[in-house]
């Protein structure tokens, strides 16, 4: 029993040691969390914003043939252009669900390299 507390005891010793860097490491992950959380949102949001009744975009797009309902507007580089496409091309895949997390993942990957290749969290205890 002893062996078990001794063991607690040196382990909370070591994570009550490093508080400030356990601080600094809450820190920036709460940071690229909500950069992560950010990034993956902002599409969504943009995309149900440009397709609110008051956009230019949700209004009525000529087709090819004249017919306004197989036709969809979408935005091109340059304020106030427009491309119309056919409906068809429009639609959910099963796809639409794998790419957002696929995504944060990725940027959490290369942030956390990122934060490893700059040494933040190396100790330097040459003293």
């Amino acid at each position: 029993m002893t062996m078990y507390l001794s063991f607690f005891t040196s382990l909370f010793h070591k994570f009550t040691s490093r508080w400030p860097l356990f601080l600094y490491a809450a820190a920036w992950t709460a940071l690229l969390t909500a950069t992560v959380a950010a990034a993956s949102f902002w599409p969504e949001v943009t995309f149900v914003w440009s397709i609110s009744p008051s956009s230019s975009f949700s209004k009525e797009c000529e087709g090819a043939a004249g017919d306004a309902s197989v036709a969809v507007r979408v935005p091109l580089d340059l304020p106030g252009e427009i491309l119309c496409l056919p409906a068809h091309l429009f639609r959910r895949s099963k796809i639409d669900l794998l790419v957002p997390p696929v995504f944060a993942a990725v940027v959490v990957a290369g942030s956390a390299w990122a934060v490893r290749a700059l040494g933040l969290f190396e100790n330097d205890d040459s003293s």
